[in-house]
């Protein structure tokens, strides 16, 4: 049996390390890697730093003679430049079919739909390739029926040289050949904890876990498990997204790169997460209800642990980053205590609705609609204009003591003026 329709997965090869030989083409073959937020965890590795046994998520320090040693490039992240890198290659996959599915910085999903006629295994070896010369980003590409095999595939065409890029799961021979060694613990969905349940079962493969009585799976892994299972024997559970889901809550939140004590610093800190968590807001066309504001020392304080928090509530729910901000001050001022020091802070926005169905009361200023202008004229300098063009005072205007750690940030190629690349 040959499926017709097929997914396809598209995958960006060390996509944080990838972006940075983009533009230091010297670094090419060479052993690269890039570190987490206040460069504390390696998150991305070229294959050269695989080979030397540095592990995903490892802590920095650990590793740290092991790159001397092998003379491994290292990166502090660069969120501005891998975002803006990832709306290229994102771009350039638009142009080979209507059906994408963005499913994360650097995966996307895309559906062949009408390509009955098409040879895929030759179309995904021109995607890659045109991904490669438009973007520089090297990508690995995976098709099959479903989701969950679009996935397989991907892995077996990143991991096994064989493949070189392009693996096709389009016949139920394929299929089975491709899950009768797959590792349980590699499925899409399986994690830590549920392949360990599986394991004490016996069940150490994706083949073997499909050759398992439906209700068996059911028991053991419950409806999603179910749903992963029909999608590993060709039949199509999970629908295919065209547009992201807009969250139900926002989060920034970060690690300080050094100690705080000061009230003014904290605020500062806060306020800066509240305008970032704002501009989510208003992208996605909501406004809420709660804010959430918290502080906290480290877990291992020398001179004690403190985690203090406030909810302020908003009465009509708002979008406005100055009103947000008004409340926040008060409400660090309300849970700070002189004489800790303080590792980290951050805020959550949560109840959100829709900005045009904010449902006002008979007390709404009548000035509300302002506030709502003002934002978006606001939003539309810092896009034009580059992040942070206009931003609120109480940001900080100097240069701040809370701010992480990124002692090795590559300049910012594609999204700053003052950083663009030069050529001599």
């Amino acid at each position: 049996m040959i499926f017709s329709n097929l997914t396809a997965l598209v995958d960006c090869n060390s996509f944080y390390a990838s972006c940075e030989r983009v533009f230091r083409p010297s670094l090419a073959k060479k052993p690269v890697l890039v570190l987490s937020n206040n460069d504390g965890c390696v998150i991305a590795r070229t294959q050269e730093v695989k080979d030397l046994g540095i592990g995903m998520g490892v802590p920095f320090f650990k590793v740290k003679d092991l790159v001397a040693k092998h003379h491994v490039h290292v990166f502090s992240s660069n969120y501005a430049l891998y975002g803006d890198m990832s709306r290229r290659v994102m771009r350039t996959l638009q142009t080979f079919t209507p059906e994408i599915e963005v499913y994360s910085i650097d995966e996307a999903f895309l559906h062949f739909s009408g390509f009955e006629k098409w040879d895929l295994h030759a179309h995904a070896t021109h995607i890659r390739s045109k991904v490669l010369q438009y973007t520089g980003i090297p990508t690995s590409v995976g098709l099959a029926p479903t989701k969950v095999l679009a996935k397989v595939a991907n892995h077996l065409a990143k991991k096994q040289s064989v493949y070189q890029g392009v693996c096709v799961l389009d016949t139920v021979e394929k299929i089975g050949q491709a899950l009768a060694y797959f590792p349980i613990e590699d499925l899409w969905g399986i994690g830590r904890n549920l392949s360990f349940t599986l394991g004490q079962h016996g069940i150490a493969t994706a083949k073997q876990l499909c050759d398992l009585p439906e209700h068996y799976v059911r028991k053991l892994c419950g409806v999603q498990g179910q749903r992963l299972v029909k999608e590993l024997k060709g039949v199509a559970c999970f629908g295919f997204e065209k547009n992201h889901k807009a969250k139900k809550q926002i989060i920034s939140t970060r690690s300080f790169g050094q100690r705080v004590y000061a009230l003014e610093d904290l605020q500062e800190a806060i306020a800066s997460h509240i305008s970032n968590a704002c501009e989510k807001l208003r992208k996605q066309n909501h406004a809420c209800r709660y804010l959430y504001v918290f502080i906290r020392t480290g877990k291992h304080a020398k001179h004690g642990q403190y985690y203090g928090s406030d909810v302020l509530t908003f009465d009509p729910s708002t979008l406005s980053t100055h009103k947000m901000l008004k409340a926040a001050h008060q409400a660090v001022k309300r849970i700070y205590k002189k004489g800790y020091a303080y590792k980290k802070c951050g805020v959550h926005l949560s109840e959100l609705v829709s900005s045009h169905q904010i449902q006002k009361n008979f007390f709404t200023p009548e000035d509300s609609n302002k506030d709502q202008r003002l934002m978006m004229i606001m939003d539309q300098i810092n896009q034009k204009q580059g992040r942070s063009t206009l931003k609120f005072a109480a940001c900080g205007t100097h240069d701040i003591n809370w701010s992480m750690k990124s002692n090795q940030r590559s300049p910012c190629y594609t999204t700053r003026w003052s950083e663009l690349l030069k050529v001599g």
